[in-house]
């Protein structure tokens, strides 16, 4: 798949915790590198190696503005959940509705992230007219169906699905309305109308469980064999790899992708994710944390392994416990939106987490929230918390944290206070200070820090509710301080500045 997106016209219209001694820890997200320090997202990683990293994602999630805004960042490549198959874009015989997939592509759009349209044609998530048709109208339906959708998003989607889940795990065709009509000749029939409507997609057969070598496996690459020597197009396969660590990793998996490639196709891992029988435990995210990066390591060892898409990034929205219950826990993400170990086994995979050249694997980072509404009252509220997401713990004790902001007019005196932290506010330290070099907006500043603790990788400080005033309670003007904003909910700060040791390791300062 190409990392260059296309042009196309355009349309308007209770998290888990850690405790480390007598803290309890937890994370926030990532966010734009704003020193050689910090390495950037998946993707900007992954691309550096000519990949792209991608998410999926749903039509529900996207209004959720904290959600949104990390998958909009951190991510190069999105992938419908639902929203482009086939009981949603055409339930009724000929009358087609692309409004939710619309959504998905300009979003795309937007955040210049190409899109994998998933999926043309499948047995599930049919509507009932499809089985209900005589066989003998199966095949000009499906060919109407992939025309009608693949011209509708020509220029927006850069590779599709085209055949989601041909095989049964003993490597025998699936059965479905499809099959049953036209034996396995629908597939090539399926690719030729999607290549005729798209000329330029990446054009696919997806399936799950055909990751490491095996009869399901053997039998794709016996499919994809003879459609090649048939002339059928085709340039990919998609392994899902929706994989558990209950049930081991799969089996040779670099070499499984890499004889697909030697076949000269491309191979994409479509749908990662890596769930675990519930309650999570520090083994099983181990495992899980292992599982990501080798699936990452074995993307990259094979030259036409294009990229790798988890499907969804975070706990919040995962498809698992939903279909496996007593199962979870599968993403990179917690419900909380914020990065788990797994997430930094994988920037280690892509070779995201020393490149600040100091050896070690802590990785800090801040978020904020404000929790005030008024900007011009006589208290500055910020709310903070910080992310360790790298490989290693960091000593708490030598971390501080600063946010800056106009003194005004009145008092040049201050009061601080920590209101809340589930850390305790008695291991918080904070004070006002004035900036060596005062620029408008930030010519004072409060510092944080702590009297001691370890963060752990992939945990956080949660919360820490913060306070301050002038001694003479005169108002302040925070429209114009350099690191206020207005979200009320976390987001990555890259106006407040982390330092480890003295050393500025997150944010710009004034």
């Amino acid at each position: 798949m190409s990392l260059v997106k296309r042009c196309r016209h355009s349309r308007t219209g209770g998290f888990p915790t850690l405790l480390v001694g007598a803290l309890a820890l937890a994370t926030t997200l990532m966010g734009a590198p704003a020193t050689a320090a910090t390495q950037g997202t998946l993707h900007e990683l992954a691309a550096a190696q000519g990949k792209y990293f991608g998410s999926a994602t749903d039509n529900p999630e996207l209004p959720d503005a904290a959600y949104a805004a990390t998958l909009g960042s951190e991510f190069g490549q999105i992938t419908p959940g639902n929203s482009m198959k086939w009981d949603t874009t055409e339930p009724v015989q000929g009358q087609f509705n692309f409004a939710k997939g619309d959504v998905i592509t300009d979003f795309a759009e937007q955040h210049d992230q190409t899109v994998r349209g998933h999926t043309l044609v499948w047995h599930s998530q049919l509507p009932g007219w499809v089985g209900s048709l005589p066989s003998a109208q199966v095949e000009a339906a499906m060919t109407n169906h992939i025309t009608e959708e693949a011209t509708h998003y020509r220029g927006a989607v850069s590779a599709w699905d085209v055949v989601n889940e041909p095989f049964n795990e003993d490597g025998t065709f699936r059965t479905s309305p499809f099959y049953t009509a036209m034996g396995s000749d629908y597939i090539a029939t399926a690719l030729r109308a999607a290549h005729a409507a798209d000329p330029d997609a990446k054009l696919y057969i997806n399936d799950y469980n055909i990751e490491g070598l095996g009869a399901k496996s053997d039998a794709m690459y016996a499919l994809v064999s003879e459609l090649l020597d048939e002339g059928v197009p085709l340039d990919g396969v998609g392994m899902q790899a929706h994989l558990a660590v209950q049930y081991g990793f799969p089996y040779q998996m670099q070499a499984n992708m890499q004889r697909f490639a030697d076949l000269g196709l491309d191979v994409a891992v479509t749908e990662l994710d890596v769930r675990m029988q519930l309650p999570a435990d520090a083994a099983k995210s181990a495992t899980q944390s292992s599982y990501y990066q080798q699936v990452t390591e074995a993307c990259l060892a094979v030259e036409r392994c294009v990229g790798i898409t988890v499907w969804d990034y975070t706990d919040k929205y995962s498809w698992v416990p939903s279909t496996f219950p007593g199962q979870g826990a599968a993403n990179l993400y917690d419900e909380n939106l914020l990065p788990k170990p797994a997430y930094s086994a994988v920037r280690t995979a892509l070779g995201g987490d020393d490149e600040g050249g100091e050896g070690e694997g802590g990785a800090l980072k801040a978020q904020y929230r404000s929790s005030d509404s008024s900007a011009g009252d006589n208290q500055i509220k910020p709310g903070l918390q910080l992310v360790n997401t790298g490989t290693t713990a960091v000593n708490l004790s030598d971390v501080t944290v600063r946010y800056w902001f106009s003194s005004d007019n009145g008092a040049s005196t201050y009061g601080t206070w920590c209101d809340w932290s589930p850390i305790g506010c008695s291991t918080v330290t904070h004070r006002v200070a004035a900036a060596s070099t005062p620029k408008a907006g930030a010519d004072h500043y409060l510092e944080v820090g702590f009297t001691g603790g370890s963060l752990a990788p992939g945990a956080s400080t949660g919360e820490i509710q913060l306070r301050l005033s002038k001694t003479d309670w005169s108002n302040f003007d925070e429209s114009d301080d350099y690191s206020h904003g207005s979200g009320t909910s976390y987001a990555d700060a890259t106006e407040i500045a982390v330092y480890a040791g003295g050393e500025l390791v997150w944010g710009i300062e004034p």
